[in-house]
Formats: C-alpha cells, sequence, structure tokens
C-alpha cells in the first residue's frame, strides 16, 4: 500500500515536475541575485536568515504546483484497489489468528486437563502410600518380639512392591491416554488451521 501511494506521488510529481524545476530555477537565480553574489560579506546569522527564507519560498512554491496537481485515474483506480485487497487480506488474516489462539486455547486446555490429572494420581499416591507406611510402622512398633517385627516389615514391603507395580502400570496407562487426547487434539487444531489458510489463500 505504500508503494502504490509512493508510486501515485511519483507520477503525479512527473507531470508538475517541467513546471516546478523552471519555477525553482528562477527561485535559484533570483536568490542568488539578492545574495549579491558575495557569500563572503554576510554574516553567519544573516546567511542562515537567507537559506530559511529561499528554503521556505521553495516549499510554498513546491506545495503550490502540487495542490494544482491531479491525480489520474487510473493511479487512483489502483490505489483504491490496493487499499480494499489490503484490507480484505487483513480481516482474513485476523480471522484466521483469532481461530488459532481458540484452537491453541483448546489444545492448552487439553494439555493442562491432563497434566493436572496426572498430577492428582502421583499426589493420592503418595498419600496412600504414606499412610500404609505409617500403618506399617505403628504395627512394627507395637509388636511383641523381633521376628513379629521383622514379619510386618517383610510383608509391609512385599505389599508396597506390589502396590508400586500397580501405580505404576495406572500412571503409565494414564499418561497414554492423556497424550493421545493431547495429541489428538493437536492434530485436528492442526488440520482446522491448515484448512483455513487455504480457504483465506
Amino acid at each position: 500500500m505504500l508503494l502504490l501511494l509512493k508510486t501515485a506521488i511519483a507520477v503525479v510529481a512527473s507531470f508538475k515536475s517541467n513546471a516546478t524545476i523552471s519555477r525553482t530555477q528562477s527561485v535559484h537565480i533570483r536568490d542568488r541575485r539578492q545574495l549579491g553574489g558575495n557569500l563572503h560579506s554576510k554574516t553567519p546569522k544573516e546567511l542562515t536568515m537567507n537559506v530559511n527564507d529561499q528554503f521556505a519560498r521553495q516549499a510554498q512554491d513546491m506545495f503550490n504546483a502540487a495542490k494544482d496537481a491531479r491525480i489520474p485515474e487510473n493511479v487512483q483506480h489502483m490505489a483504491e484497489e490496493g487499499v480494499a485487497k489490503s484490507r480484505e487480506a487483513f480481516q482474513k488474516i485476523n480471522t484466521v489468528t483469532k481461530d488459532g489462539a481458540k484452537v491453541f486455547e483448546g489444545v492448552m486446555l487439553t494439555a493442562q486437563a491432563g497434566a493436572k490429572t496426572l498430577g492428582e494420581k502421583v499426589l493420592n499416591n503418595t498419600v496412600a502410600n504414606t499412610e500404609a507406611a505409617f500403618d506399617a510402622a505403628q504395627a512394627i512398633a507395637r509388636a511383641r518380639s523381633l521376628p513379629e517385627a521383622a514379619k510386618l516389615q517383610a510383608d509391609f514391603m512385599q505389599q508396597q512392591f506390589a502396590i508400586a507395580g500397580a501405580q505404576t502400570k495406572e500412571f503409565f496407562e494414564l499418561s497414554t491416554k492423556i497424550y493421545r487426547q493431547t495429541f489428538e487434539t493437536m492434530n485436528a487444531a492442526a488440520t482446522k488451521g491448515f484448512e483455513q489458510v487455504k480457504k483465506s489463500a
């Protein structure tokens, strides 16, 4: 869009360039005469004022020349069309981006829910194992003989190995299920995103 505007300005400038050049040349000649041809006889302040005046006159001449200029219809039509196409492309990209953000949010919610489920499972297992350890410690403390305490200790260890195996298997199955759900959500999101990009192209 910026390129179109620059092109339009260049075209307008080319139409008025001959008039502007001749006006600018006459201003330069007039300014040289006003300076008297001898720059060394002027003070720096006078030189600065003359340069500022010169610049102001040249700028005014350029603005006057541009004020009368007309933009050709084909350039105007091309600029309007470029703006319309840019707006349409922006709207499509904006829609795709918003939909992509919603899909990403869905994926993150699925992953977050899975992580929460796994965290709760780990916490529940830890609590159960800790309570079992306290129960075993209490039973061992009540034992009346060393062989009874050794037997309680051995039974507890055997139970804990079996429980740990079951917990590990259950945790693995749960994490696999959550991974599969998250992957399916991500895959569906990616497919939807690609379809939206194809539609907008």
